[in-house]
């Protein structure tokens, strides 16, 4: 056979397997683009129906909160959320555009209908409870059938999705699969190829076909292997090795996006569970500075391209006081007043550099030169100011693959309901250890440090004193002037202990018209001044109640000392009987317990 004819033949053997090869590679990609189209489908109605069974919860939850308070700020979130959720009903009305199937439809107007249902008892319920009739309102939303029908509508969604993701996933199956299949019959048509190049046609096509298949058929196998370093070179002729590195370069460029996005996805995803264990480990905090060891230990974690400090309120003196810091922040300052900072102006998050030119916060110590990056988070709960999370680039580092402005939203929220959690538990555990009426510890809190007190000062080698005070008559003011008069009285007294004790001690009341006073490291002589400096500052107390003067006011006191007067256990009752001694022995004086050694009565 004529040379002519091997090269005609070749030359069209080879003109057909690359024609093949491309085709495939062609389809190969088209099957890609159907899988990630498949993907993007999916997160779009995954994306709508997530935000309806928002919606749908939280038109139940301000329903709710209006039937309970009825705060027309409640009413008005109300109707804002109804106008958002007629806007998703709008968007869903065209969903069979975006491939829904027939089942998934009816599985969403179905839920549409109970949503639709939901929303008129709602609406009955506000207008009962603008009647006036808060029980038959609360009775509606609160009742077992509304609990049934927003089941039944979040059942409905969870059944649109369970169906839209069987679909979609055999979808992406179906596609993949086929992918799998032209890419497979590409690199076979592609090694055909080579074959011929190297057996029959080496002479002839050496430069032109050679090594354009040779250098093609490395970057398949890289592609196959998922290696997207590897990029196609680029042939001018139009030609089949021409459409064949086109379309290489598509299969390697959706590759590259779809496993940005994954990586993206697994990032998003790494955040959120360092997120939710910041979240947990803050819910467990006893203590603000549990709170802050919490906030200094993830905050380089989430932000690592960030410095920066957690500000808590001091009410006292109206200022941000810095409480703890990361990576070394240095425009800042240590402590501020609230209206120095444009964040807790407006209560929102600022941020003075970046993509929009804003006003820069007067708690910065900056220099003419220098601008850095910083953001101020307010820390606020039920529209309370209780801190701030400042932020400042550090020197060198770059923003990062992804805006840190969302996740740090997400924190402050967070870190706001801790503290505001934290303060509610701090009043409340005041308010259970106080007494009311003179603003003194409570018998409750006395049981909770009498022990830690006396086992402490044994541990040291300390004594520790303790004052049981009486008023004298007291009984006659209640009797004379009324139960006001007397708590007048009382009052007064619990003013004037707790001016007299410094140096660690703990004023309570006792009960009734008796306090008592710990005075930890400290032994009977000088115990017997304070009580001495007490029992007088009582005795100067003038006291008016509806403008009749009430009287002289005294006070009897016994002082028991350990371990000069008694073991640890009997310290109450020691102190209890040397109040009784100054009882019996006329009143307004200081009695000081027996001692092992000799007795001591220090009268008025």
């Amino acid at each position: 056979m004529r040379l002519a004819t091997i090269t005609n033949w070749a030359y069209g053997a080879t003109v057909l397997f690359t024609l093949a090869s491309g085709a495939t590679m062609l389809l190969a990609s088209d099957a890609q683009e159907k899988e990630r189209a498949a993907v993007a489908q999916r997160y779009r109605l995954d994306q709508g129906t997530s935000q309806l069974g928002a919606e749908i919860y939280a038109l139940s939850g301000l329903a709710r909160q209006y039937t309970i308070s009825a705060d027309p700020t409640h009413l008005e979130l109300y109707k804002r959320e109804a106008t958002r959720f007629r806007q998703v009903e709008d968007r869903f009305e065209h969903l069979d555009d975006a491939g829904a199937s027939l089942d998934e439809l009816n599985a969403v107007k179905e839920a549409f209908r109970w949503a639709q249902t939901l929303h008129d008892e709602q609406r009955s319920a506000i207008a009962a409870r603008q009647e006036g009739d808060q029980a038959r309102a609360l009775a509606i939303v609160f009742g077992a059938e509304y609990e049934r029908e927003l089941d039944r509508a979040e059942g409905m969604i969870e059944r649109f999705q369970y169906r839209l993701d069987t679909r979609i996933e055999a979808e992406v199956t179906a596609a993949a699969r086929l992918a799998q299949v032209w890419k497979t019959m590409s690199e076979i048509m592609l090694g055909l190829t080579g074959f011929l190049f190297l057996c029959v046609l080496y002479f002839v096509f050496k430069r032109r076909v050679l090594h354009p298949v040779i250098r093609l058929s490395d970057v398949v196998a890289r592609l196959a292997a998922q290696d997207y370093a590897a990029e196609p070179p680029d042939y001018e002729q139009i030609d089949e090795i021409g459409d064949m590195a086109q379309a290489l370069r598509v299969f390697r460029e959706n590759g590259i996006e779809r496993q940005r996005l994954e990586e993206e996805q697994d990032a998003d995803r790494a955040m959120r569970d360092l997120l939710s264990r910041m979240t947990q480990r803050m819910q467990g905090c006893d203590t603000k500075h549990d709170l802050e060891g919490v906030v200094q230990r993830f905050f380089p974690e989430i932000v690592p391209a960030w410095a920066g400090t957690l500000y808590l309120l001091d009410t006292g003196r109206n200022a941000l006081v810095a409480a703890c810091s990361w990576g070394s922040p240095a425009h800042s300052q240590p402590e501020f007043s609230p209206l120095a900072c444009w964040g807790l102006r407006r209560t929102v998050l600022h941020r003075p550099a970046g993509d929009c030119l804003d006003v820069v916060c007067d708690h910065l110590q900056l220099d003419d030169v220098s601008r850095p990056d910083t953001i101020c988070l307010p820390l606020t709960a039920q529209r309370e100011t209780l801190g701030l999370l400042y932020l400042e680039r550090r020197a060198g580092e770059n923003a990062g693959p992804a805006d840190p402005e969302p996740y740090l939203t997400m924190i402050a929220e967070n870190v706001a309901l801790a503290l505001a959690n934290l303060q509610l538990r701090d009043t409340l555990r005041d308010m259970a250890m106080a007494d009311t009426l003179t603003g003194l510890s409570n018998r409750r809190h006395l049981d909770t440090l009498l022990d830690v007190q006396v086992r402490e000062a044994a541990s040291q080698g300390q004594a520790i004193s303790c004052l049981m005070l009486d008023i004298d008559h007291f009984k006659s003011f209640n009797d004379k002037f009324g139960h006001d008069a007397g708590d007048a009285v009382l009052r007064e007294v619990g003013l004037a202990l707790k001016r007299s004790i410094r140096d660690g001690a703990l004023a309570f009341r006792y009960g009734g018209e008796e306090f008592m006073v710990l005075l930890p490291a400290l032994e009977a002589e000088p115990a017997s001044q304070r009580a001495e400096e007490i029992r007088t500052r009582i005795g100067e107390l003038h006291v008016q109640h509806e403008g009749i003067d009430l009287g002289r006011i005294t006070a009897s006191i016994g002082l028991a000392t350990v371990p000069e007067h008694c073991s640890p256990d009997r310290l109450v009752q020691t102190a209890d009987a040397a109040l009784l001694r100054a009882k019996k022995a006329g009143r307004n004086r200081v009695v000081v317990a027996d001692s092992r050694r000799r007795d001591h009565v220090a009268a008025a």
